[in-house]
């Protein structure tokens, strides 16, 4: 068929009103089913809303380029609407169609153009700083006057907002603006409300919470008022009528505040929420009623008001009950079949004054919710009937739980099907990456790690969603960024995320250390000494965005934060030999043979980690260095990799290939990281690796810092079949080991629930963590053999490595040029190997057993294998799935890893 090209795509948006960025680059895709076929050159043309041509590229560019594309016109100002469209030509010279345009509109990119102020509430002397804050009901009444041509409302809190306007809420974003670095960044949002505005008058209003800003954050208790000491409003309306007059509607003293129902909402604690202290029509035209007060005015944020680089934290889809349990104690609870991020929403009828308690929890021990793991989070929701006839809804408003279960106490008679239902949060990501195999375990195992990615993914990547913590620790994503950037489109998110990890960092007393978690909201005194891995997000996180999304843009925007911690490593090893030693290491945290009450007690020394890591940041940072032309650091870089590799080998390896740690995430390092310098020291490091992993029975030995790196370790070792037989084994610890417990979701420890069903007595027994689901980068690239070989996509490698009981495996990634795949099936000694690589792209192929590379164009692809084996197959067999305990398994009906469903 002809080509056809996607309408563009603005920098990162889905939704691009309200953009940031004053030269926006595009992106587009091509369809067609000619194989080979690849883009020779492009035309951008600009257009306005009635479709006249503003400007472009002159004429035809020469270039395959179609990702992350420059600009090709003036610098947008603020309040721009502006479409783009694309046509391509291929090698044969011939051109597409023009695509469909594609429209984007930027915000106020100038500070001078907000006109509007903070505003918040006078102060309730009841309500001090150890005490939570009611939600605030805020609203303004403004006539408008003429046809009105657009409206936008250009708004964002120091806390937590939902907008409406004339009675409608505005938009469907959930705990605006987010949580972000607010001393530094405040992200505004802009909605297009020209349909709810009427001639006469009209009332803009908006509920605000603590949230992040004032509300209780951080483990032990936590603090309140970390940002500050009330939560307010920002909000600036623009109307523009048909003859092109405008009128600015924004916060300022004229505005009124009063309480209602909401009388507390927090994070941690839940919701209390009285639906007899309602107010119908608060936010709508006419009479309010009584108690209304004036608000106050206070200065502008600290922090730059920027626009979001990703999407916002969205209702994603409900869950029904899969079954309603009475507890031993009595109690009705709730199962929904799947450990998710989000609240209840209930549908009930009562008398008034009747309190309905919504408790929530993950898991359940000797049939009750197990509360324990929730340290100081109270998890629980309020809600007081109003007595309505109709009945009446409820969904909490600025809080959010981890849970499987939910506790229902005081419901009028019983919950009937329909009554409840889970509303599912996160960032609204797109998927992007899928993944299936012959194994149920396995894929049960794939489907938690994109499940505990959604939960975690909410605004920030978060280490777990239930307990008194939540925190963006960067340890956590330094392992788990290329499996996140393979399943979900995160660019945005994480790049939004990064400039707050570089303000953070630079902004500290150092000066280049990045903080443990970000936004930084760890108590002063909290130890601020640097970490391997986590302090290395700061390089690792940009550089696996790179690879997976080809933005070489990001990696100039984080340069500063990039060099500014690899230039503090140089000091580190600089003053002792080359090595980085003597300092407390988190390590290899949550190693499963560390004691309950002391999670960093690893086999593997935490000297030895920090140095490997130094090693692989070093190496990096001088790739990054050369991309962005600065070779004098590229070399400097390259020096300094090379000092911490010959230091490495001299503290830490014998002359035989043995490590001082005898541990797997020892090897594991070594053999990934490249710092054995001979080829003798690596054979012997990769057979000793496979001698302590059978020893261990196959059991995983690892934590944070070795679990992603294990498989491949083996797998570069010439024991693939190691690599399965870990990933097959049921017994504890292992990946399979939640599974066959039930879980949904990727645990924090390898043994948070143990074999009899109750759970680990340590203090940190998260059934919600993403970080040791990095395992699933390797299923995607060696089991189903997907990955990619040159930044963005542009180059493929199709390198299935199959083996263990499995028979047949698929990876599927929507690439910035399209969907590609790959896949295997075994049928006897034959191997059937399928591929589907994306127009304006190339793959190398390499199939199994052999190492010969070859390239194929974009396509449809299928090789075959004849006569193919693999090594006898240890004959222990896997347990049935879910066999223990019953009371947390699975809904059958949930157990697959289908795409987002609503």
């Amino acid at each position: 068929m002809q080509a056809k090209v996607t309408a563009p795509v603005f920098e990162h948006h889905r939704e691009p009103l309200g953009i940031g960025e004053s030269r926006p680059r595009l992106s587009w895709r091509t369809e067609t089913d000619t194989p080979g076929w690849r883009q020779a050159a492009y035309q951008i043309e600009l257009v306005d809303d009635t479709g006249a041509v503003l400007g472009g590229t002159d004429g035809r560019v020469e270039s395959d380029a179609s990702v992350l594309v420059p600009w090709p016109g003036p610098e947008l100002a603020s309040r721009t609407r502006v479409g783009a469209r694309v046509r391509v030509w291929d090698t044969g010279n011939r051109a597409s169609p023009w695509s469909p345009v594609a429209y984007a509109e930027t915000g106020l990119l100038d500070p001078a153009d907000w006109t509007a102020r903070p505003i918040a509430p006078r102060p309730d002397p009841g309500t001090g700083p150890a005490r939570p804050r009611p939600v605030v009901l805020l609203r303004r009444s403004f006539r408008l006057h003429g046809p009105i041509a657009s409206a936008r409302l250009h708004i964002t809190a120091l806390g937590v907002f939902q907008p409406e306007l004339n009675g409608r809420p505005v938009g469907a974003d959930v705990l605006a603006p987010g949580w972000s670095s607010y001393h530094h960044r405040l992200r505004y949002s802009t909605h297009d409300v020209t349909e709810h505005l009427r001639q006469g008058e009209n009332v803009l209003g908006a509920l605000l919470g603590e949230g992040w800003y004032s509300g209780r954050l951080g483990f032990h208790g936590g603090r309140r008022d970390i940002y500050g000491d009330r939560p307010a409003l920002l909000a600036q309306l623009e109307v523009r009528y048909a003859d092109g007059t405008t009128r600015t509607v924004a916060t300022d003293t004229r505005w009124q505040a009063a309480t209602g129902p909401a009388l507390r909402s927090e994070l941690y604690d839940g919701e209390e929420y009285d639906a007899r202290l309602e107010r119908p029509g608060w936010s709508a035209p006419g009479d309010p009623g009584p108690g209304w007060t004036p608000v106050v005015e206070l200065g502008m944020p600290r922090g730059a008001l920027v626009a979001p680089t990703g999407p916002p934290v969205r209702r994603t889809r409900t869950l029904a009950p899969v079954r309603i349990l009475t507890t031993p104690a009595g109690h009705t609870v709730l199962d929904f079949g799947q450990n998710l991020v989000g609240r209840l929403r209930i549908r009930v009828r009562g008398e008034a004054g009747r309190t309905i308690t919504l408790r929530h929890a993950e898991v359940l021990e000797h049939g009750e919710l197990a509360l324990r793991p929730l340290r100081q989070a109270a998890a629980t929701d309020r809600y007081t009937l109003s007595g309505a006839p109709g009945g009446e809804t409820y969904e909490p408003l600025f809080t959010f739980h981890g849970f499987r279960y939910a506790q229902v106490d005081g419901w009028p008679g019983e919950p009937a099907p329909g009554d409840v239902e889970a509303v599912v949060l996160h960032t609204a990501m797109e998927r992007t990456g899928w993944f299936t195999c012959s194994e149920p375990l396995v894929n049960r195992l794939h489907a938690n790690v994109v499940w505990g990615m959604r939960g975690n993914f909410l605004d920030v990547p978060t280490d777990c969603p239930q307990r008194d913590e939540r925190l963006g620790w960067t340890g956590d994503i330094a392992v788990f960024a290329p499996t996140a950037a393979f399943l979900f489109d995160c660019s945005g998110m994480l790049g939004s995320w990064l400039r707050d990890l570089a303000a953070e960092q630079l902004t500290r007393p150092d000066g280049a250390i990045p903080p443990l978690v970000v936004p930084d909201a760890l108590p002063e005194g909290f130890p601020a000494a640097p970490n391997a891995v986590w302090a290395d997000s700061a390089v690792l996180v940009p550089w696996a965005l790179y690879r997976a999304f080809g933005d070489e843009g990001l990696l100039r925007t984080q340069w500063e934060s990039m060099s500014g911690w690899a230039d503090e490593l140089e000091r580190y090893v600089a003053r002792d030999g080359g090595l980085w030693r003597g300092e407390f290491q988190l390590g290899d945290w949550l190693d499963p043979a560390a004691p309950p009450d002391r999670p960093g007690d690893a086999r593997t020394d935490g000297d030895l980690v920090a140095n490997a890591y130094a090693a692989r940041t070093a190496e990096i940072m001088a790739e990054v260095a050369a991309l962005l032309g600065e070779p004098g650091h590229a070399e400097r870089y390259t020096r300094l990799a090379g000092r911490v590799r010959a230091a490495f080998a001299d503290e830490f390896v014998t002359p035989g290939g043995l490590l001082a740690s005898d541990a797997q995430t020892a090897y594991a390092l070594a053999l990934r990281f490249a710092l054995l310098p001979t080829g003798r020291q690596r054979e012997r490091a990769g057979r000793r690796l496979v001698e302590i992993v059978r020893r261990a029975g196959f059991r995983i030995a690892t934590g944070f810092a070795g679990t992603p790196l294990i498989c491949d370790a083996l797998t570069e070792a010439g024991a693939p079949q190691m690599a399965y037989r870990m990933l097959l084994e049921t017994g504890c610890p292992s990946w399979l080991y939640p599974v066959t417990m039930g879980a949904t979701t990727v645990w924090e420890r390898w043994d948070a629930m143990l074999p009899d069903g109750t759970v680990n007595p340590g203090e940190m027994t998260s059934f919600n963590h993403y970080a040791l689901g990095a395992v699933a980068d390797w299923l995607h690239r060696a089991v189903a053999g997907l990955g990619e070989a040159a930044p963005g996509w542009k180059r493929l490698r199709i390198a299935p490595v199959p083996g263990g009981t499995l028979t047949h495996a698929h990876a599927a990634r929507l690439t910035p040029y399209g969907r590609a795949e790959a896949g295997w099936e075994r049928h006897g000694g034959t191997l059937t190997v399928t591929a589907v690589v994306p127009p304006n792209t190339t793959a190398e192929v390499q199939l199994p057993d052999t190492t010969t590379l070859f390239e194929v164009g974009s396509g449809h692809h299928t090789f075959t294998v004849h006569g193919f084996t693999t090594p006898a197959w240890p004959p222990q067999p896997l347990r049935h799935p879910f066999s223990s305990p019953e009371e947390n398994a699975p809904a059958p009906e949930d157990g697959g890893d289908g795409g987002d469903r609503r």
